[in-house]
């Protein structure tokens, strides 16, 4: 696993408690993808929250989420795929979210813009 997912997991960890290693590396996995990262910037536009994950790809600092924002952002569906997969409760999946989504936005995006696919691939 390389130093940033075990980073990201590390975290969740710390916000969960206990060794959920096991059920979110393959989630996270998902966060390095270009495609990702512009789907959250795409629906973050259309909650209203783009300014605030772009903030997360900006070089600035990292504009803080709240749960209902991360809600918004990822929608209904995607809060429950997550928790289905992990079968972690919602609240639990959205937490962890709020502490490690915009962290993990800016790392893959360490110049301040959406990375390529060629970029990704080694991540």
């Amino acid at each position: 696993m390389s130093d940033f997912f075990q980073s990201i997991v590390g975290k969740v960890e710390s916000v969960l408690g206990g060794d959920v290693q096991t059920l979110v590396r393959q989630q996270f996995q998902s966060l390095a993808q270009p495609q990702t990262i512009q789907t959250l910037l795409d629906r973050a536009d259309q909650a209203g929250l783009g300014d605030k994950v772009r903030s997360w790809i900006s070089q600035s600092g990292n504009v803080p989420a709240t749960p209902d924002e991360i809600r918004s952002i990822l929608g209904s569906d995607a809060v429950h795929a997550l928790v289905e997969k992990t079968g972690l409760p919602a609240d639990t999946v959205v937490t962890a979210l709020v502490h490690f989504l915009p962290d993990a936005v800016d790392r893959h995006t360490p110049d301040g813009v959406l990375p390529t696919t060629d970029t990704t691939k080694s991540a």
